[in-house]
């Protein structure tokens, strides 16, 4: 009888630590959409070359490029 209160404690333990983790990872945030000061540098720039008129779109790359 010990042994199945034991089992059932531990089942019931295991079941409260997968819900926990369960909650965890649905709060974590994915590493991949966070950018790091290099990154945020970059894309910084790249807004401002976008309003200076110096992007070119992906057809004008390759029309030039011959492709």
């Amino acid at each position: 009888m010990a042994q199945a209160d034991f089992e059932d404690k531990v089942f019931k333990e295991l079941d409260f630590i997968k819900k926990q983790l369960l909650e965890i990872r649905e709060d974590m945030v994915d590493i991949d959409c966070v950018l790091t000061d290099e990154e945020r540098k970059l894309v910084d720039e790249s807004y401002g070359h976008q309003k200076e008129g110096k992007l070119m779109t992906f057809s004008e790359v390759k029309k030039e490029l011959g492709l």
